[in-house]
């Protein structure tokens, strides 16, 4: 696998984050087939991405509720 250098510090905090999670799953089922584990860890990993499909980290409208009370008074008391 090939990567740009300003990628991989994330890169190895995802291989770390699965090999935890690949270990969690060892000492809770039992699986014996490495390529069962990866394939659990996967679907997760889907999962929860689907689960934040569509939304934003940032509160949009809490944003801009904000700006446009600090525009009004900035307005007022120029």
């Amino acid at each position: 696998m090939v990567i740009k250098q300003e990628e991989e510090e994330g890169i190895r905090r995802a291989v770390k984050e699965i090999n935890e999670k690949i270990k969690e799953y060892e000492q809770s089922y039992a699986v014996q087939d490495k390529q069962d584990l990866l394939a659990m860890c996967a679907l997760q990993y889907a999962t929860e991405a689907k689960s934040f499909e569509g939304k934003t980290i940032i509160d949009e409208e809490n944003i801009r509720e904000r700006l446009e009370k600090l525009d009004k008074y900035i307005a007022e008391n120029l």
